[in-house]
């Protein structure tokens, strides 16, 4: 493997890589603090990060955390592989962040280098949020490459723990959901005449955002979020927020949506890929959740699918579409 440079400006094979792997959704947000567009990476730990949170990468030692800027450094074809292999903020923050007690907060685009210090230090060097068979107690000073550093050791041990298996913390995973965020229409106003919206989904511990869009009330977003869904699941949670530069972000509606049907669909009819396209399940609209209309569950060549329209709750107006699609393990 070359350890040359890749000069800045080419389009190289590997400067190709990292730029795609930038673009997927969960590496648009720092993987730290969920500031979006992140311009600089942790090369040996795998995440794309903000500045302020990179300032604090760089106070742990290179031992612990190489940093990089997307677009100003040039990259080793190794550190290029790394990232790659990693696959980004969410593969990333599914072992760093497996397991968050309760009372503590990741730190937000807003929070002071304290508290960033605090949890960066106790994510990666501390190991805290570990399952507590990947811990690794001490990190051997000779290394033979790039990767076999302590990122690496975490991510060995990470696969040979859990080889047939996914895991959150103690938790199980059973299969993971992918969320498209379609559109939104007659969004709410925040600003003088408009908003500058984005979502917020949750799940558990998990959280995922979409691109900021700037100055738009019936935004198109596209986009494709990713969550991982363990056993004893409850339903996505589902947020609109209005970017402000100055002060804290205002809310633009709120909704939850039952991943229910769509997960009990799917298993009942095992593998997917066995059947022609089929209506497989529905989730009825009702007094009690925000659907606008009954959502069909689908099987669209080979994959589960679900078309969601939702009416935002405790807010003057807005609507909300949605694609769920359910990925099982070995898929």
């Amino acid at each position: 493997m070359s350890n040359r440079p890749l000069e800045l400006g080419r389009p190289t094979s590997g400067r190709r890589r990292l730029n795609n792997l930038l673009l997927q959704s969960d590496n648009r947000v720092c993987a730290d603090c969920g500031a979006p567009d992140p311009k600089w990476a942790s090369a040996n730990i795998g995440v794309f990060i903000c500045l302020k949170c990179c300032g604090v990468h760089r106070s742990l030692g290179t031992h612990i955390s190489k940093v990089l800027s997307v677009t100003l450094d040039d990259w080793s074809d190794d550190e290029i592989d790394a990232m790659v292999e990693v696959g980004g903020n969410f593969s990333a923050n599914a072992i760093y962040e497996a397991f968050i007690p309760e009372g503590i907060s990741k730190p937000g685009s807003d929070s002071s280098h304290e508290e960033r210090m605090k949890f960066i230090r106790s994510k990666y060097e501390l190991q805290e949020f570990l399952k507590p068979s990947l811990r690794i107690m001490s990190i051997p000073s000779g290394k033979s490459s790039f990767q076999s550093s302590f990122s690496r050791k975490i991510m060995d041990s990470f696969r040979s723990s859990n080889s047939t298996q996914k895991m959150e913390g103690m938790v199980e995973f059973i299969g993971l959901l992918k969320v498209k965020v379609i559109k939104g229409t007659d969004l709410a106003i925040r600003d003088m005449l408009s908003s500058d919206p984005y979502v917020v989904l949750t799940l558990g511990q998990q959280t995922v955002q979409t691109t900021i869009i700037k100055s738009n009330l019936n935004p198109i977003w596209n986009e494709e979020l990713m969550l991982s869904v363990p056993q004893c699941y409850g339903p996505v949670k589902l947020q609109v927020f209005d970017h402000d530069t100055f002060s804290a972000d205002d809310i633009m509606g709120v909704a939850e949506i039952d991943i229910q049907p769509l997960i009990t669909s799917a298993m009942a009819f095992g593998d997917a890929g066995m059947f022609g396209n089929m209506q497989i399940g529905k989730w009825l609209k009702s007094h009690d959740n925000a659907l606008i209309n009954d959502s069909i569950i689908n099987i669209v060549d080979g994959k589960v699918k679900q078309g969601v329209s939702l009416k935002l709750q405790n807010v003057e107006s807005g609507e909300l579409e949605l694609e769920l699609e359910w990925m099982p393990l070995d898929q």
